[in-house]
Parts: structure tokens; sequence; C-alpha cells
């Protein structure tokens, strides 16, 4: 600044050593001097303070840059830990609901193990109403069967007969001489009234039937009345059956049958084993519905 003034103030100088000049113009170049150091002053502070704002204003520029970089960094961390939470988010979401697919068919499975549990449940405890009712019959039955034997008791302790129980029925056993003479169909005398004690138990038990059955040993009959053994134990049968019916028995419920040789009760080897396969059975038969439900319910 000081040399731009200089340099001009030499120049009037100049102007005015090598030429005359005249007061007034002196004057006027000298206040024009002052003008232009006066402008030159302004533009210099004008310079100095747009240098200062540049400055300023770079310094902010700096600080803007380093605020915003900043804040880049920081704007990138928490997208890159919002990145990571996503997809952490994004992978728990996959487990869950694959969790929650496995869950659901085990669910479905629980459904239909419940379901079939539950039939069997309800079989089981149907089943197992059956088999109280089953038991509770068979009881009755057995409670029956123990009456009866202790009726036939007597007649047991005295010889006339023998009870034995046989694949859940009752069977009287009258020997053949106490009944029969041999090779013979004709009640004998004493026989009848061993029958009639009989008769007047049977006809006190209610809803049941009567099965007489005739047995042999395996002697050949020697009879021109009998060609075999089986027509004389059926004979035989036949004639118990009428004098039971004689002493009261209700005929509907008696029925005659006979076996021959042919279901012994043991082997034919001796005199004392074939006087006890000559015998009358009277087989004291279950009620049918009774006999039905507990076969049913036992698979006999």
């Amino acid at each position: 600044m000081r040399r731009v003034g200089f340099f001009i103030l030499t120049t009037i100088l100049a102007s005015s050593t090598f030429g005359c000049v005249k007061k007034s113009e002196f004057d006027a170049k000298v206040a024009e001097l002052a003008q232009c150091q006066g402008t030159l002053g302004r533009c210099a502070q004008d310079f100095q303070n747009v240098q200062a704002q540049a400055k300023e204003n770079e310094k902010k520029a700096v600080d803007t840059q380093a605020l915003l970089d900043a804040r880049t960094e920081r704007a990138n961390h928490d997208l890159a830990e919002l990145q990571k939470n996503l997809d952490e988010s994004t992978a728990f979401n996959a487990s869950l609901r694959a969790e929650l697919e496995r869950m659901g068919a085990n669910v479905d499975k629980l459904l239909q193990e419940k379901g079939a549990l539950s039939t069997s449940l309800e079989a089981a405890k149907a089943r197992l109403e059956e088999l109280r009712r089953a038991q509770a019959a068979a009881e009755r039955r057995a409670q029956q069967m123990k009456q009866l034997i202790e009726r036939f008791r007597k007649m047991a302790d005295a010889g006339q007969l023998q009870v034995d129980i046989r694949k859940g029925r009752m069977v009287l056993q009258l020997p053949n001489d106490v009944l029969f003479d041999s090779g013979r169909a004709a009640v004998k005398p004493g026989g009848k009234l061993t029958l009639q004690e009989v008769a007047s138990i049977l006809r006190t038990i209610p809803n049941r039937q009567f099965q007489v059955a005739g047995h042999t040993d395996n002697e050949p009959i020697r009879s021109s009345n009998y060609p075999s053994n089986w027509y004389l134990s059926a004979s035989r049968a036949i004639k118990v059956v009428e004098i039971l019916v004689e002493d009261g028995v209700a005929a509907h419920t008696l029925s005659a049958c006979g076996y021959g040789e042919f279901d012994p009760l043991h082997p034919n080897d001796s005199e004392e084993n074939k006087a006890k396969n000559r015998r009358i059975e009277i087989v004291i038969q279950p009620n049918v519905d009774e006999l039905l439900a507990v076969d049913s319910q036992t698979g006999w």
C-alpha cells in the first residue's frame, strides 16, 4: 500500500520537475492522490477483511467437513449395527418359524396319539366293564354250583352219586350198579329211589337244561334187545329221563343221549375201571345266555 502511494507521488513530482505545472493543477493532483490513497486504503482493508472471512469460512468448511465425516462414520457404524441386527433377527425368525413348524407337526402327532389313546382307553374301559360282568357272572355260577353241591352232598356221602365239575358244567355221575342190572335198561327199585331224590333237587333249579347221558364199558353186548352198547346206553338214558319226568322234572328241560363205550372216564383195562365207565351222567347245563356272555368275554 505504501509502495503504491510512493510510486504515485514520485510520478507527480517527476512531472513537476520536467515541466512547469500550475499550482492549481498540482493541488488537484495532490487531492486526486489523496483520494486514490483513501480508495486504495479502503480496498486494502476490504481485501484483508475478505481474506479473514475466507480463512474463517475455510475453517468453518473444514470443521463442517470433519463434523460431516464424523456423522457419516457414525451413521455407517449405526447402519452396520442395524444390518447385523437385521441379519440376526432374520436368522432368528427363520429358526423360530422352523421350530414352530416342527412344533406344529409335533402337536398334530400328539393330537393323533391323544385320539388313539382316548380310543384305546375307552376300549379298555369297555373291556374292563365286560370282564367285570363276566367275573360277576362266573362268581354267581360258582356260588350256584357250590349251593348245588351242598344239596347233593348227602347223596354223594351215601355213595349214590358223585358230583363232578367238567368244562364249567356240573355233572352228576350215577354208577350203573345203583340203577341197572347188567345188560338191562330197566331201572331197579333202589335206583328209582335214588332218581326220586335227584328229581326233588333238579325240579327246583330254574332256567336250566338237563342232559342225561348213558355210558358203557367196552364189553360187547350179548342181548338181542340191544344191537350194540350205543343202543343199551341210549335206552338207559331214556329210562332215566322218563322216571325224572314222572318225579316232577319238566320234560322240556330234559334230553337223552347214549355214548356207548366211546366216552370212558378211565381205560377199560381192569374190572374196577370198567365199573367206573358204566354210568349214567346227568349234566346240569348252564343258562345259555350266561354261558354265551361268559364265553364271549373270556374267548372260550
